[in-house]
């Protein structure tokens, strides 16, 4: 079996893939952003699923006065008079069909299905980020993206007529199959720029622990977030689980050598107490973990830092 021509076919195509990724992540001249980015186009940008990009929206717009939000009941308000962006209207058209008749509903039973947030409510909050500047797409049209699905029809050809129905025809047929419909599924592409990569990753202490909304797996609510650290005697390592129910970082300057330093937190939540503790982590854990997530940590009590990452369980 002479598979010589279906490894350079291969080769070729891998090749031709990785120059149009390339060429694709050239930063465009981009226009410095003409106004505040909007709650969910940070969630969005910073990689969060979409549930949270939709209790972001909520939120906002009950800041706003559209909605009303005491304790985990939401209900409706008189429609305001500045104009709504078209996730915005959206979000209000779901609640407003969820509540029905009723004054009002648990924030938690107002969130749509997650095919629906997917296929409906992102593209929406993307299409803002590309307006206002924060994002772009990776090709102007789908050309690219389409050429290179066909591409693959030429090392495809060149292994079934080499290997025919054996494993190389298998794996041939199974990457191309895989490869092409992801080249079309992912369409024109996504990818912020330089201003949104800086806002995604400018994640801010919360302005008021006291009003920090989480899901506790019976609902919405708010919980105080305890800050690192203890001066009750403690061992001095201690396992903790729980879910991350946010995380943030601090810029701290320091005024000896005139240098910035971040430091990192997340916040644990048993899932029932009143409060959720705050952890000081490393730079590596605070980028692999994301709220909804479940872990286990090894920490010192004292000081609130975490030591080492003993488990991690992503449900979504």
């Amino acid at each position: 079996m002479d598979l010589a021509w279906p490894v350079t076919a291969w080769a070729l195509w891998v090749t031709a893939l990785a120059a149009a990724f390339k060429v694709s992540s050239r930063e465009r001249p981009q226009e410095a952003p003409r106004y505040e980015a909007p709650a969910p186009v940070v969630e969005l940008l910073r990689g969060m699923r979409s549930q949270d990009v939709f209790q972001a929206a909520l939120f906002d717009l009950a800041g706003r006065g559209w909605v009303t939000i005491e304790g985990d009941r939401l209900s409706s308000a008189p429609p305001g008079q500045a104009p709504l962006r078209p996730y915005e209207r959206w979000v209000l058209e779901r609640v407003a069909a969820r509540l029905g008749s009723k004054p009002y509903a648990p924030v938690i039973a107002l969130m749509p299905e997650g095919s629906d947030l997917d296929s409906d409510l992102v593209p929406l909050v993307r299409q803002t980020a590309i307006e206002l500047g924060l994002a772009r797409r990776r090709w102007q049209t789908m050309i690219v993206p389409l050429l290179l699905a066909m591409g693959l029809v030429i090392p495809w050809y060149a292994t079934i007529s080499a290997a025919g129905l054996s494993w190389p025809g298998m794996i041939a047929t199974m990457v191309s199959f895989v490869a092409g419909g992801s080249l079309l599924m992912a369409g024109r592409g996504f990818l912020p720029t330089e201003a949104g990569r800086e806002i995604a990753g400018s994640d801010r202490a919360p302005l008021d622990p006291r009003q920090q909304w989480i899901y506790t797996g019976s609902g919405w609510r708010g919980v105080e977030i305890e800050p690192p650290g203890s001066s009750a005697p403690v061992p001095k390592r201690q396992e903790v689980s729980g879910y991350i129910v946010k995380r943030w970082a601090v810029t701290d300057m320091d005024p000896d050598s005139m240098s910035s330093r971040r430091a990192y937190y997340v916040a644990l939540h048993d899932g029932s107490s009143e409060k959720a503790t705050s952890y000081l982590v490393k730079e590596g854990v605070y980028h692999d973990v994301l709220p909804g997530d479940f872990v286990r940590v090894l920490v010192k009590p004292r000081s609130g830092r975490v030591v080492r990452m003993l488990g991690h369980e992503r449900h979504w």
